[in-house]
């Protein structure tokens, strides 16, 4: 199956199966590919299966998509390792879902975390031979019950008994892995030193995250073998050495040379889905106390309820950060409501409305009262590009940017140009913010409205009818070009009349067709009821979510109403 997988953004080595016949890459959520990144545009890209040929059009991004560098104009046929580009976010283009070969070498980190900094990997220049005074291999298979105790019960009971009492007392990672080791040394007196070594999750390396010796002079360093640990993890198999200085499996491994080992046996530790976490090994030096055959069956059992263990324990360690994000995130959210305003303001003559829902627990949408001097007030309403934990802190800094530039600017249109000029010099990642801003004064009504790449205003009159405000006027969003003049548009406010201002959550609402709620609909609404401010907004959310029906939220959604009651 041919896939997409990640290079450089988001989550390198992350694959994408194409398995559809139009792939979308794209912001939206209901891309087949979601990118959600601020640069990417909400429909970016699309890959084509055609005659089982891929292609890759651009959807007349914003950015552009690239293949090996070059822009893509119209259709571009992918081969095989082709790079796809969508701003920052680099893909390498497979036929066939990428697979490691069997034979090759498993990147490893050249040195471990915390306690076992002292472990390094060493390069080998062992071959798969056939060499050895005795040599054994145990194939390791996902499903448990592959272990059957055939050679020497009593030992191999007692090592399962050991290995299970131990593990069922703690979930800590760090604790498994001693008590693994521990109860090895316990059943195999001969062993002079063992280590754990795991995969980790995200980079894909391997780390030797356990070790422990017989003896504490031989624990200034400990150099492990990448010819063993290659051979075992990308095998599947438990082997054994008796005589592992011997073995020809391991010439040139110096490890074993520096280590003088004699004999060894190495295991891989097997998830349920059939996936090696890592490996175990111990090794011993005594030339009279090789291990044997049985001993190898013993370990296999042994790596099996190791696995087992380490696996729960890291579904467990995953929980517990999960629970920590959590807290995170509802702090978060928290914060950001301090951000916005308590309740709308209480102006004589005005009537105001307001709404706000992020779709997920913090959101990129913002909006604010500013009282200004001169009994003028500035309604604020924005939209920041992406969403999660990166918007809402942008969204916080943009909060105290548009009061500082409001207070300052001699006019609204210099006041957005004083925040457009700063928002562009933070050089947040191509990241832009879309925002509208409405300075009433409250003694001539007069309503001075500056946009930058937003949604226009609607202006409802007593009648129904309605009209855009400012759409002329429209200048880019914040943050594209750091020396935009923005310009503004003016309209007195008579009795009865409102103005309403939407972020895209409420015009892009979509229902369980891929319908979107759509201009049309939104303006239909203004026609209705009696045009108070109050009366309008919550007609129109109420319009929205009738609409929209059970299909979950997808965007931020933020509404403000207000106007002349008198």
């Amino acid at each position: 199956m041919a896939v997409l997988q990640v290079l450089k953004g988001m989550t390198p080595g992350q694959v994408f199966q194409l398995t559809e016949e139009r792939m979308v890459l794209g912001r939206h959520p209901d891309c087949q590919i979601v990118l959600d990144v601020g640069a990417v545009s909400r429909q970016h890209a699309v890959v084509i299966k055609s005659n089982n040929q891929f292609y890759v059009e651009d959807l007349k991004s914003r950015n552009g998509t690239y293949v090996n560098g070059e822009l893509v104009h119209g259709r571009r046929h992918l081969q095989e390792n082709d790079r796809v580009k969508v701003c920052d976010i680099v893909f390498a283009f497979h036929a066939a879902s990428p697979q490691r070969d069997a034979g090759a070498p498993l990147a490893i980190s050249d040195t471990a975390p915390d306690d076992n900094s002292r472990a390094t990997f060493v390069e080998d220049l062992g071959t798969r031979g056939a060499g050895g005074t005795i040599m054994s291999s145990y194939e390791m298979q996902a499903n448990r019950s592959g272990f059957q105790i055939s050679l020497n019960p009593e030992l191999k009971l007692q090592a399962l008994l050991e290995i299970t009492r131990n593990l069922a007392s703690s979930i800590d990672l760090n604790v498994v892995l001693g008590k693994v080791l521990d109860s090895l040394f316990k059943i195999f007196i001969q062993a002079d030193r063992g280590f754990v070594v795991l995969r980790d999750p995200v980079a894909g390396t391997l780390i030797p995250k356990a070790v422990k010796y017989r003896r504490g002079d031989d624990a200034d360093s400990i150099r492990i073998s990448r010819t063993i640990v290659n051979q075992v993890m990308t095998g599947r198999e438990a082997i054994l050495s008796a005589d592992a200085a011997g073995d020809t499996r391991f010439d040139g491994s110096q490890s074993i040379a520096d280590f003088r080992i004699r004999s060894m046996m190495c295991a891989p530790l097997i998830d349920t889905s059939g996936e090696a976490l890592g490996v175990i090994q111990i090794d011993t030096l005594d030339q009279r106390s090789r291990f044997q055959s049985g001993d190898l069956d013993v370990l296999a059992g042994v790596a099996y309820q190791a696995a087992f263990a380490i696996e729960n324990a890291q579904l467990h360690d995953v929980a517990l950060k999960k629970q920590a994000f959590e807290r995170d995130l509802d702090l978060a959210h928290k914060v950001q409501q301090g951000f916005l305003p308590d309740a709308p303001p209480q102006i004589p003559g005005y009537e105001f409305f307001d709404f706000y829902e992020a779709a997920n627990q913090i959101g990129g949408d913002y909006f604010d009262y500013i009282p200004l001097p001169g009994d003028r007030l500035a309604v604020v309403l924005g939209d920041v590009a992406g969403k999660g934990m990166p918007a809402a802190l942008l969204m916080a800094k943009l909060s105290s940017d548009v009061r500082y530039s409001l207070a300052t600017g001699s006019s609204p249109s210099d006041a957005i140009n004083r925040l457009n000029a700063a928002f562009a010099r933070s050089d947040f990642e191509s990241r832009f913010v879309t925002l509208v801003a409405v300075v009433i004064d409250c003694k001539t009504h007069e309503a001075v409205v500056v946009n930058a790449g937003h949604m226009s205003p609607y202006l409802r009159c007593p009648k129904g009818t309605v009209s855009k405000i400012g759409e002329d006027e429209k200048g880019l969003p914040l943050g594209v070009i750091d020396d935009a003049e923005f310009q503004s548009a003016t309209v007195t406010l008579q009795p009865g009349e409102s103005l309403t201002l939407f972020t895209d959550g409420i015009n892009e609402a979509m229902n369980a067709a891929n319908e979107l709620y759509g201009f049309d609909r939104l303006e239909a609404q203004f026609a209705k009821g009696d045009g108070r401010a109050a009366a309008l907004g919550k007609a129109i959310l109420e319009d929205v979510n009738a609409f929209v029906g059970k299909r979950a939220q997808s965007d931020d959604r933020c509404l403000i109403c207000f106007g002349r009651t008198k």
